[in-house]
């Protein structure tokens, strides 16, 4: 007999039926064994766990029966609450856990009382990498080869997870736990992110019982575009709101609530709150600790850096600081004035890391305050990819300019260097910093198979069963290995189907067996890279990579076949600083062999180097909500729309119709706008004046105002707009229309041609996060008539 027919057979003899299978009376296996299947336990390998089949009760009388014991699903006893931290965008050598100068002693108490992880790889990219961890496969397998904005139509390229990819919340969801996510999601198709949906990718779809968070890459931290659960939430009117203290509280409340109502209830809490991404946002006190710390510059800080991770010991003695890129200047060499500007951006990504890390540790405490602590695995990794160089050489005020293709200078942004990390920017900083970041590696984020681009520090602490406390771990180890050092550690089987879908096997390696022993050799022998045909692959020591293009550079250096590729003894050679592709061109070959081979095997094949190209979904074959369409309605109350999921009027002639009903006295407040005060555009009424306002990138706004205010009633209002077309990021004429007569026409010189922002969408009857012009209030501009439709058409 099967233990699936001797389970049947069991479940049906109903007042037999032991409570254990609830979860609560097996006893839990040790923690580093892997999860057996135990008497009176059910099977946990098809989730969800199925409903017993009950007997019937023939018994008239319910004072005379016995009522069966309820089925409940429980975690195994004693399995752990767990805590995933994730980090955005911060390097290795930038924590001062792992000897880099920003404060972090939050991170630094659990390193202390835990284990740190100095051989930890991500995928070079945020989406891949948050694909990877939250699921146990490699990310093209998640069909996340790159972000969700760039997904194209190849298998491991889609942007959408597979059903035969379960996420590990719903693992454990399915399995007893309390599931919630705080902060970054960018793991939703970017067409889905609508109220039309598909949901199925969207947290609370993906094993979340509670999520509150952003939805894509990045959001304004000071005005963020937010949601709980799937609703839009309305910000407080308070100035010294920010996200990450946000965050912590809503962390703190649920954690605290799951623990109030069922204390013995395991929970798993994933908080990625988005810092340290761009946009570098932090409050003043915290940026100002750092005034003065990095005016000795970034070449400076690589060798500061290595020596305090030398001293540490999170890295070998003898580790040499790999050459730096030829791009980046050396300190010295800059002018005084690009000196200061750059030692003020890293002053604030400094204070906004720190920042981070505080609220980090109030979760931290409220879990111990509660008495949890002991019993909580805590994973803490500081990044999800490498530091950033996508702030180009000069860092940037507003970071719509780089995906927009315009560079920023000196002097521009040295104009705005006060207001960087407060609301009136949107910054990032350059790359030196980036690559000091990295420090001892050579390149940054996006750069696949480099580990300055793949390499994260990594602290994990859990009292009741790490007892070497304070020691570090070298095994070679990637982001797919952490769902099953979870599932292992909760003495939970990787379960072979899920909602009735057979599952693709997990392709990590759990790391409990690191544990307790500092010298285990490694589980994990081979891992392949890829990142816009950024490429290579470790095995067994050895690293194979190429530098198909850097963060900072727009176009690919050559062509795919052409790449040159290095060559690196990793084992011996910690910081890859030498080379040895010429020297041993044989075990190169070897490599880029098994490149091929692990890159079929997960569907990383065919490489797409496109980057800008692959925002446009129309090129690249991504579903389209507005495809073939040509006119789109919407109404009042419509928020949020992103730019995914509404018509694209760039670099195209377009016109908006609004039917209005003005109220007496002459109506005022926001009819359409897309994006903010960092680039958009807006058809607003004010003093009862229909106006247009096109703002460039935050650096140049164009207006069109009609001399005639709305009558009172009924009133239709048009905005036309003749492109002058020959390209992209033309300008053209603009016009305004009061009841079908035209009052007023303007000059709109230049437009922007690939994104308005990477987070606020397009709202009808206001216009929410940050205002696209100053002439009206922020999120306090509300249309004051009433809005019956809105047609916008593009031509």
């Amino acid at each position: 007999m099967n233990r699936r027919s001797a389970y049947a057979m069991v479940m049906s003899a109903a007042c037999a039926l032991p409570l254990a299978w609830a979860g609560g009376a097996a006893p839990n296996p040790p923690a580093a064994e892997a999860p057996a299947e135990r008497a009176g336990d059910p099977p946990r390998d098809v989730l969800p766990i199925p409903e017993p089949r009950l007997a019937p009760i023939t018994t008239l009388d319910a004072r005379n029966a016995k009522a069966p014991p309820r089925f409940q699903v429980k975690a195994p006893a004693g399995a752990p609450n767990v805590l995933v931290v994730l980090i955005d965008d911060m390097g290795f050598g930038q924590s001062s856990a792992f000897g880099g100068p920003i404060h972090m002693p939050t991170l630094e108490r659990m390193a202390k009382g835990g284990l740190r992880y100095n051989k930890f790889h991500t995928t070079a990219l945020c989406s891949p990498t948050r694909a990877a961890l939250l699921t146990g496969r490699n990310h093209h397998v998640c069909n996340m080869g790159s972000i969700t904005e760039t997904a194209t139509s190849f298998p491991g390229q889609t942007g959408q997870r597979p059903d035969s990819v379960a996420p590990l919340a719903e693992m454990l969801r399915l399995n007893g736990y309390s599931t919630a996510a705080f902060g970054k999601s960018h793991e939703t198709a970017a067409w889905e992110v609508s109220p039309s949906g598909p949901t199925d990718r969207w947290p609370t779809r993906s094993g979340f019982d509670k999520f509150y968070g952003f939805i894509g890459g990045e959001t304004n931290q000071w005005a963020p575009a937010l949601y709980e659960d799937m609703s839009r939430v309305e910000l407080p009117m308070d100035p010294k709101y920010h996200l990450m203290t946000d965050l912590a509280d809503q962390a703190i409340k649920w954690t605290s609530a799951q623990k109030a109502l069922t204390p013995d209830k395991p929970f798993f809490a994933y908080f990625a709150p988005g810092a340290t991404h761009a946009p570098h946002h932090a409050p003043k006190e915290w940026i100002d600790r750092y005034k003065g710390r990095f005016d000795q510059g970034w070449d400076r800080l690589r060798e500061e850096t290595l020596a305090r991770q030398i001293k540490l010991g999170v890295v070998p003695a003898g580790t040499r600081l790999a050459p730096k890129p030829e791009a980046i200047k050396d300190w010295d060499d800059l002018s005084d004035d690009e000196k200061r500007l750059f030692a003020r951006q890293m002053e604030v990504f400094a204070g906004y890391g720190e920042y981070a890390d505080h609220e980090v540790g109030r979760l931290i405490q409220s879990i111990e305050d509660l008495g949890h602590l002991e019993n909580t695995l805590v994973f803490y990794m500081v990044g999800d990819n490498g530091a950033s160089g996508e702030g180009t050489m000069n860092g940037l005020l507003n970071e719509a300019t780089y995906f927009n293709g315009i560079p920023e200078s000196v002097p521009e942004i040295l104009k705005h260097i006060d207001d960087l990390g407060g609301p009136n920017s949107y910054g990032h900083y350059a790359a030196g910093w980036a690559v000091a970041g990295d420090a001892p590696f050579a390149w940054t984020k996006q750069v696949a198979g480099s580990y300055g681009g793949t390499r994260n520090g990594m602290v994990v602490h859990w009292p009741r069963r790490i007892k070497a406390a304070g020691e570090l771990r070298s095994q070679w180890h990637h982001v797919i290995d952490v769902a099953p050092t979870i599932l292992e550690a909760a003495g939970l089987p990787e379960p072979k189907s899920v909602n009735g879908t057979p599952q693709t096997p997990i392709e990590g390696v759990s790391m409990l067996y690191t544990f307790d022993d500092a010298g285990a050799k490694d589980r994990r022998k081979t891992q392949y890279f890829e990142i816009f045909g950024n490429r290579g692959v470790y095995h067994d020591g050895w690293l194979a990579h190429t530098v198909h293009r850097a963060a900072w550079e727009g176009k690919p250096r050559r062509p795919l076949l052409e790449d040159k590729w290095e060559l690196y003894h990793v084992d011996e050679d910690f910081s890859s600083a030498n080379d040895l592709a010429a020297a041993q061109p044989a075990k190169l070959k070897e490599l880029q062999a098994l490149f091929l081979e692990e890159a079929a095997k997960n569907q990383v094949l065919p490489l797409d180097d496109r980057t800008l190209e692959r925002m446009n979904g129309a090129l690249v074959g991504r579903p389209d909500l507005m495809a073939g369409r040509t006119s789109l309605t919407v109404y009042e109350g419509m928020i949020g729309m992103t730019e995914n999921v509404f018509l694209n009027l760039k670099n195209r002639s377009h016109a908006i119709t609004a039917e209005l009903q003005v109220p007496k006295g002459g109506g005022d407040g926001v009819i359409l706008a897309q994006a903010g005060r960092f680039g958009g555009w807006s058809l607003y009424v004010k003093d009862g004046k229909p106006t247009y306002v096109y703002n460039y990138l935050g650096q140049t706004a164009y207006k069109v105002v009609s001399p005639k205010a709305l009558p009172e009633g009924r009133a239709t209002v048009r905005f036309e707009f003749a492109y002058d077309g020959g390209g992209v990021a033309k300008g053209g004429a603009g016009s305004i229309f009061i009841d079908g007569e035209k009052v007023s026409e303007g000059r709109i010189e230049k437009t922007q041609a690939y994104v308005f922002s990477a987070d606020e969408g397009v709202d009808v009857g206001l216009d929410g996060e940050t205002p696209v012009t100053e002439e009206y209030k922020e999120r306090d501009n509300a249309f004051t008539g009433r809005i019956h439709k809105v047609v916008v058409e593009v031509k």
